[in-house]
């Protein structure tokens, strides 16, 4: 058995925080019904109702359905599926689902033993509850912003959704957690993660050098360490590329010198310790880079291997795709989604000892499963689906393959 074996979700998400909290628990076992409001989540709407990539490495093995939650039946026929359910997440703005008679009180009322599990952007109280908050925007009043980007350059946003899935992640332990103390009180929750509040602790770096170094402390530092306490701590010119090397310890540092072949700077006053190479950082850095330069990525990352030291190639995202640790762990694989072809898509980063991995399952069509989902959850016939069909609760549509 997975982990989450036998577990009933409904899934309200869109975009990508209450979704993945969603895939992980697919993936550990739960049975994850994806719903959709008609025409489909914001990303699949962008797409004229068909999956749009990203949405298709969220969904993996989620059923789905499409109910119109602003008609009577649609509300009713959720408030009927929340009875056989353990948990029910959504990342809507506060307020939404109270406002459309489906609230937490409501659905808890039905179902005390109901997990009901909320993404937003700042929470739920406070004065920028309301505020709307997508990714960027969170990282922008969250302070990742100002430190991320070059010293003499502007702010920038990360790279990834780094605030979406942190919360999602958070939203995903909020979840466990719960269900752990259902166990033992019988009685569910609601759960609350917001994106600010989960973002902020990986801002610790950075926010030891505000401490030591008051308002004068460099804000955006490029590559190197965020509070600027450790190097080398830099991302470094390569014969054809770049690689990461970090040298956390006073051993790192002792083996990279033996890797670049420059004992002699063993005992040199200026790199002896790290805080002399704090105080030297320049210097530190134009050493290694001195050597870099001279070798490939591949040279630098095996002779770094071969000495211990934490280095890697900086890898664009087509090797990263085709990386063969990831797909021999099995967090990668390419599967043939109905839609997009042939893609290659996560499982959870989660393992659990003598689990085998959950076989993959493309993400569905909008409103794929009613018949299906209806007739498990709540033993409803074809007709009994004809007849919510005919009252606007939901729609019908064909798998793909069909």
């Amino acid at each position: 058995m997975s982990p989450l074996d036998g577990l009933r979700v409904l899934d309200l998400g869109q975009y990508y925080q209450a979704p993945y909290a969603g895939l992980l628990m697919a993936m550990a076992g739960a049975d994850v019904v994806k719903v959709e409001p008609p025409g489909g989540e914001p990303m699949r709407r962008r797409m004229d109702g068909s999956t749009s990539y990203p949405q298709a490495l969220l969904n993996s093995n989620k059923r789905a359905l499409e109910i119109d939650l602003k008609t009577p039946a649609g509300r009713d026929l959720l408030v009927s599926l929340s009875r056989s359910a353990d948990v029910l997440v959504e990342n809507f703005a506060p307020g939404v689902m109270d406002r459309l008679g489906v609230g937490p009180d409501v659905l808890r009322a039905q179902n005390p033993r109901l997990i009901y599990a909320s993404g937003t952007g700042y929470g739920s109280t406070g004065p920028d509850r309301d505020g709307l908050a997508l990714d960027v925007v969170v990282q922008a009043v969250s302070g990742v912003m100002s430190v991320t980007g070059e010293p003499d350059g502007p702010p920038q946003k990360a790279g990834p959704a780094v605030a979406d899935f942190l919360s999602g992640i958070h939203l995903y332990g909020a979840i466990v957690t719960a269900l752990y103390e259902r166990e033992r009180t019988g009685t569910g929750r609601r759960v609350e993660v917001a994106m600010q509040d989960a973002v902020y602790p990986s801002l610790t770096s950075n926010l030891g050098s505000l401490h030591y170094g008051g308002p004068d402390a460099p804000r955006r530092v490029g590559s190197r360490h965020g509070g600027l306490a450790v190097t080398p701590y830099n991302v470094y010119e390569a014969a054809d590329g770049h690689v990461a090397i970090i040298c956390s310890t006073e051993d790192h540092w002792r083996r990279l010198c033996h890797a670049m072949g420059r004992e002699d700077l063993l005992d040199d006053p200026r790199f002896d310790t790290n805080r002399h190479r704090v105080d030297h950082m320049q210097e530190t850095d134009d050493v290694v880079l001195e050597w870099t330069r001279a070798h490939t990525r591949d040279e630098i990352t095996r002779a770094a291997r071969k000495h211990a030291v934490p280095a890697g190639p900086v890898r664009d995202l087509a090797e990263v795709m085709n990386d063969p640790q990831l797909h021999e762990r099995g967090m990668l694989e390419w599967i043939d989604h109905p839609e997009l072809g042939r893609i290659a898509a996560p499982r959870s980063p989660l393992r659990f000892q003598d689990v085998p991995l959950a076989e993959l399952r493309p993400s569905p069509r909008l409103g794929e499963h009613a018949d299906e989902v209806l007739g498990d959850w709540l033993g409803l016939s074809r007709d009994d689906v004809t007849a919510l069909e005919s009252a606007g609760a939901l729609k019908r549509r064909r798998a793909a393959s069909a």
